[in-house]
């Protein structure tokens, strides 16, 4: 281990079948559009996001970030391409029946309940890339298993963030590297039952952005 590279690991008991969701966050909490964040890529970096891909983990994709990531994928001639095109999606969308990439399935309606089912089923982990309010909505919802994120040593002043007023949420860190660069791999898992605020539970997220 370098001494730029701290780890520090926790134990905890996770699901056969995970929600993971995974940002690159600018230091005041901007997840939006991170081109940004390509100057500082690095091996070690790019070990972090294959930890999300090397299993056949699925995707979990709002609308917006699936129909982008339509366009952005397909041609392309790399490791992430081959996954990003082949993997299985999901999509929650209340507009789009169609799939226009390949290897896709939407929900609908009942997100919550259609999620629950597909946790208590054998297979890989899902992994939610972009789609911040699919995001947020999930965190307050309680469906996410694990948090993964890149926080780089650069502040934005305006963008997107992922924690919004009103999104409230524990979790407990479970991993943490610091990169040569100054980039922090970090992950965290939920906080025990009791260490947030108590919501209603919702079926869905709103369309919008997802």
């Amino acid at each position: 281990m370098t001494p730029t590279t701290q780890t520090q690991e926790k134990t905890g008991q996770t699901p056969a079948r995970r929600i993971q969701v995974t940002f690159f966050m600018s230091l005041d909490g901007v997840v939006e559009d991170p081109r940004w964040s390509m100057p500082f890529w690095n091996d070690e970096i790019a070990l972090f996001k294959v930890e999300e891909t090397d299993r056949d983990q699925e995707l979990l994709l709002g609308r917006i970030t699936y129909e982008q990531f339509a366009q952005a994928w397909p041609g392309r001639e790399n490791p992430g391409a081959a996954y990003f095109n082949s993997a299985k999606k999901h999509v929650v969308s209340t507009t789009r029946t169609e799939d226009i990439w390949e290897n896709a399935m939407f929900i609908g309606s009942d997100v919550r309940g259609t999620l629950e089912r597909l946790k208590r089923k054998d297979g890989p982990d899902l992994v939610v890339h972009g789609s911040i309010t699919l995001a947020r909505w999930l965190i307050a919802e309680g469906l996410v298993d694990e948090l993964r994120l890149l926080v780089y040593p650069v502040a934005l002043g305006k963008g997107r963030r992922l924690f919004d007023d009103g999104l409230a949420a524990g979790f407990k860190l479970a991993s943490s590297r610091a990169t040569q660069n100054g980039v922090l791999a970090l992950v965290y898992r939920p906080e025990e039952a009791g260490q947030t605020p108590p919501k209603t539970p919702s079926t869905r997220p709103q369309e919008g952005e997802t």
